[in-house]
């Protein structure tokens, strides 16, 4: 069984599901169970909604009308609403879509798959959870700097995303209030804000983000209702201990690597809670394995292809009632455009 990724894969900094999915590709092909083309693939998985790319949805609905006995996986993030604290749209067409065309649907945390079935009834005849893992080549433990209670606690947060919601107020409370006689921190990414305090290092290569995090000390982050963040994998995976927002599928990730906070009322304590038993933390760390999540993903469309072939399931086909359902949803696409346009000129 051969498994295509169907996303407009983008090179240099971008976001985190353009960074995992880069990883999971590379490993397809070191397991040589990756299709460059979705023609000769067994197995299609497509990635939430395409931003920027919506072009891909066509493609899907072409592919099955040729292929209509191909599998159709669908990796799913959000609910994108409460990501981004708008674009409830966005969560009805990815449910129209799911409907349509999702043989399976790999969920990127528990917490992700909850609320999308709680706000938007989103489901599938196969479902899984499967976290995210790093390129392992290049954010590991390799080279990590060591803990040294003498200097200053060396903090780091990142975001590709400058939207309010990824943690900019707690960021901004740091900024102001940290003890920086005693601590020191570092952000990398997209600001909505200018810091005083805080080393602000626009966006870089993951190479060069996981020499800067392995000199650091303790990750933060602070962003709400995040379903699966590659920053926060990336930087445990690089030895990191995370003093981490106690929402979204962070506490999934985190375990007993680090600490949750709650607030800003909370967040300081959990910092020097973090520092003062450092060896500790950063033993607990979780595995991310990119082989092992690679692994993963192939053995969950290995039931649906396997199930398939033994007639116990039929892949969606695309009908007259598909098609109509299709451009229902591609009108919706339009329309949340549109909308978003307008909200864009009325600024």
């Amino acid at each position: 069984m051969r498994i295509h990724i169907l996303y407009n894969f983008q090179e240099g900094p971008w976001g985190g599901g353009n960074q995992f999915l880069k990883a999971l590709k590379r490993e397809f092909e070191n397991q040589n169970i990756y299709e460059e083309t979705p023609e000769e693939a067994d197995v299609i998985l497509f990635n939430s909604f395409p931003f920027g790319a919506e072009h891909l949805f066509n493609q899907v609905l072409n592919f099955k009308q040729q292929y209509p006995d191909k599998i159709v996986t669908f990796r799913l993030d959000g609910p994108v609403s409460l990501v981004r604290g708008r674009d409830k749209e966005v969560d009805k067409i990815i449910k129209n879509f799911c409907n349509l065309f999702a043989d399976g649907i790999i969920f990127q945390s528990n917490w992700c798959r909850e609320q999308n079935k709680k706000l938007f009834n989103i489901f599938s005849n196969y479902e899984t959870v499967i976290h995210n893992a790093p390129d392992n080549e290049i954010f590991n433990k390799n080279g990590k700097k060591e803990f040294n209670l003498k200097e200053k606690v060396k903090l780091i947060a990142t975001s590709w995303s400058s939207n309010w919601k990824k943690g900019f107020e707690i960021y901004k409370f740091l900024d102001k209030n940290l003890d920086f006689s005693k601590y020191e921190m570092t952000f990398i990414g997209n600001s909505p804000i200018e810091f005083k305090n805080i080393k602000w290092i626009k966006p870089i290569s993951s190479e060069e983000l996981a020499k800067i995090l392995k000199k650091h000390n303790i990750f933060i982050i602070a962003s709400q209702n995040d379903p699966c963040s590659n920053s926060l994998i990336e930087a445990l995976s690089s030895g990191l201990p995370a003093v981490s927002l106690n929402d979204g599928g962070h506490p999934e990730l985190v375990q007993k690597g680090g600490e949750l906070f709650n607030s800003q009322e909370d967040i300081i304590e959990k910092i020097e809670r973090v520092a003062k038993s450092y060896s500790y933390y950063q033993s607990q760390i979780p595995e991310f394995s990119i082989k092992k999540v690679a692994e993963r993903y192939y053995n969950f469309c290995q039931k649906i292809f396997e199930e398939v072939k033994n007639g116990q399931y039929k892949p969606k086909k695309v009908n007259l009632s598909t098609k109509i359902n299709f451009y229902k949803m591609k009108f919706m696409i339009l329309k949340w455009k549109g909308l978003n346009k307008l909200k864009i000129c009325e600024k």
